[in-house]
């Protein structure tokens, strides 16, 4: 673990990638009062370094919401425990899992220097007690040719105003998408989004409006008036089914 050593009293750059079960969180960001996936890691670091650390994440999830990969970074002055990471997954709880733990250049920056980012929102059609932590019983009818067509205009688009939370601070609401569909997955239908950028609560937002289409509680017209920045869709869903499944940086952007 020689790579993970720093040079002695000079600070250090470290992504950790860790998957997480969100149901009993407040989200990633640390909050006053509150459990979260970052609160959790960083008591965790401290705990077996000895030393308190501040994680910068690549994407925020809200709360409930899971993630099969998601990427944080840290700075540390003093020598990491050569057994980091196997420490930190016997003391985290057993819905956080630390995957893996790299040095990096002082420069590198989990959120800036991410490229893309995969989501998926899963919903289960036939009452399972197993899948209702973690996707959204929908035992309603849908109309997959509606869904299709939602979801082929989605990826057309790059203004999604309409699709994000009123109180966001973000400078422009123009994304790219790389991905939009709607798969089956054994028990499961899900809508699998990718793109450069994601509004807080977009994912959750464009998912809830494309199944209203679906249920003919709103025209194909209606859905794409609201890429043209005449109101807010409103039509959010549960985060229980919302995952962040990958984030993605450039080719050959970590050390070997």
């Amino acid at each position: 673990m020689s790579s993970l050593v720093p040079p002695f009293n000079n600070m250090a750059r470290y992504f950790l990638e860790v998957a997480y079960k969100g149901t009993r969180y407040s989200g990633f960001q640390v909050q006053e009062n509150a459990l979260t996936i970052q609160s959790e890691l960083e008591k965790a670091i401290a705990l077996v370094q000895r030393h308190p650390v501040a994680l910068t994440g690549s994407s925020r999830t809200d709360a409930g919401v899971h993630a099969l990969q998601n990427y944080f970074h840290f700075d540390c002055a003093t020598s990491l425990h050569p057994q980091l990471s196997y420490k930190l997954n016997a003391i985290l709880p057993g819905d956080i899992v630390v995957k893996s733990l790299q040095a990096m250049g002082d420069e590198a920056h989990s959120r800036f220097d991410a490229i893309a980012r995969e989501y998926e929102y899963r919903l289960y059609r036939e009452k399972n007690p197993f899948l209702q932590e973690t996707a959204l019983y929908y035992p309603y009818a849908l109309d997959r040719e509606a869904l299709a067509e939602t979801a082929a205009y989605i990826k057309e688009q790059t203004n999604f105003w309409a699709f994000s939370k009123t109180n966001t601070q973000v400078k422009n609401f123009r994304c790219q998408i790389r991905v939009s569909e709607w798969v089956d997955k054994g028990e499961e239908l899900a809508y699998h989004v990718e793109g450069n950028r994601f509004l807080r609560g977009m994912v959750r937002l464009l998912t809830g409006t494309q199944m209203k289409v679906a249920r003919g509680k709103l025209g194909m017209d209606a859905f794409r008036k609201l890429f043209t920045e005449e109101a807010k869709c409103g039509i959010s869903i549960a985060a229980r089914g919302l995952y962040l499944l990958r984030v993605k940086y450039p080719e050959d952007y970590f050390p070997h």
